[in-house]
């Protein structure tokens, strides 16, 4: 990812957005409102900045087990219902589509 997008990326505000305008149109979304996804979104953004330059099988189980503990976390949802938001949103800031 060039830079100039990267920078770009780094501002949850603008990510929040994007998410909140496209969730719906992800295969795991459902019929379930935006505020269930928006934590696995911010922890993918957050997570994709804590651990830069690492790919997603290198850090998926610390992010499983970190999930737990994620201060935004729904603390009814658990990783397996929210891996894929996760993944999207660390694969959009790491720039995999």
């Amino acid at each position: 990812m060039d830079e100039s997008r990267r920078s770009s990326t780094l501002d949850w505000t603008a990510e929040d957005e994007h998410w909140r305008s496209n969730y719906k149109n992800r295969p795991y979304a459902g019929t379930t409102d935006y505020g269930y996804w928006q934590p696995a979104y911010r922890y993918g953004f957050d997570s994709a900045q804590r651990y830069p330059n690492k790919a997603w099988q290198d850090v998926e189980a610390d992010l499983r087990s970190g999930w737990d503990r994620y201060e935004h976390r729904d603390s009814r949802t658990t990783w397996e219902q929210v891996k894929g938001a996760v993944r999207d949103a660390w694969d959009r800031i790491v720039g995999h589509k």
